[in-house]
């Protein structure tokens, strides 16, 4: 009896994509199906190239082909993915990003900028399309973290209208005000003209084709983040705390000003930085320096996900400092740390666009 392709379909049926609860052929991730004799192909498209369980889903495809086929049926499966996107307004600003994800804290201090370059960085090295902007007007640290201190966005008129072009290093497009002023000149602006300066980088900059915008905002909880929520619909929330009472204090007032209506921008989750210090020469050794367990609390107390714990340690710090951030080294545990952290972001996303509502623009904030 010769296989048909209803019969792939019927035996995948049994699959389930772990995050969203559903069958792969209910979902549609099933395409390209090829059969010769004993031996068939198809595709299982993801909903995210930083899926975790990739390999997973392709075993537990390949053990249903074998249970309700034919166990000597040859099985090529080849996994691949494309990022969801429920955005409703992208044909207004940002027509080619598929999600905007806002890294936040509520304070300084606790690596807010390292976990977000490394975020859209460990994006990408899983083949995602990552854009980063920093959105930190008074204090911008992508340039010195990516090394882009000195280069020059270039400014193209496209029918009479100046539009900026972000600069690629590492695999990213990256913008901040720190690439239009000189280093050693503090930008002494009001709210007014900071709002208006995160609009211009949204507004007319052609940031392409992105899976992920990665957003990274100031501390505290003022104008960038109102203007933010006011100019485009947000995704989700990254917040980042390290396990510290008076960290996690301030991304408690974080996690409530995007929850409070008329916001309401989901909270992807809570990754802990500086969750423990390991020293090079002692790899196996854990010192929780400023506390065990706080983001967990923190994710638990608000019933949103845990992303993960990123290690204090002297390379990731070296990182920053020398413009070639960790993910990129050759630091294993902490790279790993970062690659974790991005899968799980990414799943976080996959399960927030099927699972809610659409993020709108909010009118009006009184």
């Amino acid at each position: 009896m010769s296989i048909t392709p209803e019969d792939i379909l019927n035996a995948l049926r049994h699959v389930k994509d772990p995050d969203l609860g559903k069958d792969l052929v209910t979902l549609n991730m099933v395409k390209d199906i090829t059969i010769n004799g004993k031996k068939i192909a198809f595709k299982v498209v993801l909903t995210t190239p930083a899926c975790p369980l990739k390999e997973q889903i392709r075993q537990d495809c390949e053990d249903a082909i074998h249970q309700y086929i034919a166990d000597d049926t040859e099985v090529d499966i080849d996994v691949s993915s494309d990022v969801t996107s429920f955005r409703k307004d992208a044909k207004v600003l940002l027509p080619g990003v598929k999600n905007i994800i806002a890294v936040a804290s509520g304070k300084g201090g606790v690596g807010k900028s390292t976990v977000a370059v490394n975020l859209a960085l460990g994006l990408a090295k899983n083949g995602a399309n990552v854009g980063l902007l920093d959105a930190d007007i008074y204090g911008p640290s992508v340039p010195l973290m990516l090394q882009i201190k000195g280069k020059k966005p270039f400014i193209e008129d496209r029918n009479g209208k100046a539009t900026i072009i972000p600069v690629t290093q590492y695999g990213i497009k990256a913008l901040s005000i720190g690439l239009l002023v000189d280093e050693k000149q503090a930008v002494v602006w009001r709210g007014p003209m900071v709002s208006s300066a995160l609009k211009q980088f949204v507004g007319d900059c052609d940031w392409g084709e992105l899976d992920y915008l990665i957003i990274d905002l100031p501390p505290g909880t003022g104008d960038i983040h109102l203007t933010l929520v006011q100019t485009v619909p947000v995704t989700g929330v990254v917040v980042v705390t390290t396990p510290q009472e008076v960290a996690m204090a301030d991304a408690r007032k974080a996690i409530g000003m995007f929850s409070i209506h008329p916001i309401n921008v989901p909270i992807i989750g809570v990754v802990e930085n500086m969750s423990y210090f390991t020293p090079a020469e002692l790899p196996s050794n854990k010192y929780y320096i400023f506390g065990k367990g706080g983001g967990q609390r923190l994710a638990t107390e608000f019933n949103v996900p845990f992303l993960g714990e990123i290690p204090l340690v002297q390379s990731i710090r070296e990182g920053g400092d020398s413009g070639v951030p960790i993910v990129l080294g050759d630091d294993k545990i902490s790279t790993a740390a970062f690659l974790q952290l991005a899968k799980n972001t990414a799943q976080q996303v996959s399960i927030r666009n099927a699972m809610v509502e659409p993020s709108k623009k909010v009118e009006v904030i009184v």
